[in-house]
């Protein structure tokens, strides 16, 4: 009888345990959950929680709550853990470094562009990365996949099918045109140099496309990737100016023949191959085109008088550089934000946005302005629009105001954002498709 007292009360004490033990997992987890919960709300009210590009979407019923995701992604408040399944709190931050889809034991993620209610404009490409217009390859972020990894790979498979799809007797300048000095497009030239075709390599901008204008000083990739002529790159984590240093290394060294600040602006059929024309009107000739530009396309411009004046710029570079001006940054969002934070270190900062509040702002962003504005290091002018840019002025409107207002002025940064190439692919014979929660990446993709 007192053994079996003493086995219930030892069963009894272990069954305490178990309880206790599960009633702080639980509590703990009700209060992760309304933690998340809290973030999501917020997220929404901001407008940050739908997911703007490649964004990574989970499978609840597969999902372990493992929390790989979470702590793999290097981004803060993309991901959270409610009701023990991970889920998006501020999706719209994600910019796809595809982290959390190799770190999840279980294959419950995939990564998508679009979702089931607001639709992302793609072109058509088959499994050889060639458009409905036969000669025009498409490979990296415009085809949705913004990974470098990937972007990579798809550079460098696009240039073995152009390479296999080679026809005798063409004539044009070049056997390739590459559009775009990005990953897939830096790839794509050392591909086609390896291969021995002759090929030219055309950029809007500088070495690195998309990349260079990163608004983080990091790059993650999420595994080691080869880039032909080269070997392995294993750089897991890495600051964005040591990778553009060796991807001008590797171009230098290579002699691939790039030339910047070059913007096409169209591609037409010629013969059995193809005429681009560049903004400048130069013309080249290439039996085959690949487009390996980024989905942002060209930066939005005002439109008004004076734009094209030397001291007017679409992107910050070296901001620790200028010091003592009197500067105009135009824009709303987070790139202008930072760039117009950063340039109030040593300047003097005006910033105009023509909404009345703003919109999808990370939250730390938010709060910085916030209080740049309290403490009147940055004038801000909401609601406004630059009507004019003079030599040492730039003439602003304000909404409801008679006459536009003055200000000295050295420079000024236009940060509002890019044009999707979608008009520009579309002239070039190009079909697009909006597509709803598309799958770009899967584990059996």
């Amino acid at each position: 009888m007192e053994t079996l007292a003493e086995e219930i009360g030892i069963y009894s004490i272990v069954l305490l345990l178990i309880i206790g033990i599960l009633f702080i997992y639980l509590r703990k987890l009700r209060k992760e959950s309304q933690v998340v919960e809290t973030k999501i709300k917020k997220a929404i009210v901001e407008g940050i929680h739908e997911p703007v590009s490649l964004y990574p979407h989970i499978d609840l019923n597969t999902c372990i709550k493992s929390g790989a995701c979470l702590k793999a992604c290097p981004e803060e408040d993309i991901l959270g853990i409610q009701n023990g399944r991970a889920t998006l709190i501020n999706a719209s931050h994600c910019i796809g470094h595809g982290a959390c889809f190799h770190a999840c034991p279980v294959e419950a993620i995939t990564l998508r562009i679009g979702t089931e209610k607001r639709g992302v404009d793609l072109p058509h490409v088959n499994q050889n990365f060639e458009s409905n217009m036969r000669g025009i390859f498409i490979a990296g972020e415009l085809g949705g996949m913004g990974l470098i990894k990937n972007s990579i790979e798809q550079g460098k498979q696009a240039m073995d099918h152009i390479f296999t799809s080679k026809d005798a007797g063409h004539d044009q300048e070049f056997d390739v045109l590459i559009i775009g000095a990005g990953p897939a497009g830096i790839s794509a030239s050392l591909q086609a140099k390896k291969y021995g075709l002759k090929h030219i390599l055309l950029d809007q901008d500088s070495l690195g496309g998309t990349v260079y204008n990163f608004p983080r000083k990091k790059i993650v990739m999420t595994s080691p990737v080869d880039l032909p002529l080269f070997g392995k790159i294993k750089l897991f984590q890495t600051k964005k100016s040591e990778l553009l240093e060796l991807w001008q290394d590797v171009i230098r060294k290579n002699s691939i023949n790039l030339h910047e600040n070059t913007r096409v602006e169209s591609i037409a059929k010629k013969g059995s191959g193809f005429e681009i024309i560049t903004q400048k009107g130069v013309a080249f000739t290439a039996n085959k085109v690949l487009l390996a530009i980024g989905r942002r396309g060209s930066p939005r411009k005002l439109g008004v008088p004076g734009e094209g004046l030397e001291k007017v710029s679409y992107r910050l570079m070296e901001s620790e550089l200028i010091q003592g001006k009197k500067i105009v940054v135009v824009g709303g969002g987070d790139s202008a934000i930072e760039s117009a934070l950063l340039l109030a270190e040593q300047n003097e900062v005006t910033l105009s946005y023509r909404g009345d509040k703003f919109n999808r702002l990370k939250p730390l962003n938010a709060e910085k302005i916030d209080l740049a504005t309290q403490q009147k290091t940055i004038h801000l002018l909401l609601n406004s629009n630059v009507t004019e840019i003079l030599n040492d002025v730039v003439r602003i409107k304000i909404n409801g105001a008679e006459q536009p207002i003055e200000l000295s002025n050295d420079m000024v940064y236009i940060l509002a954002g890019g044009e999707l190439p979608t008009q520009f692919l579309q002239k070039s014979g190009i079909e697009i498709t909006k597509r709803f929660g598309y799958t770009v990446k899967s584990h059996s993709k």
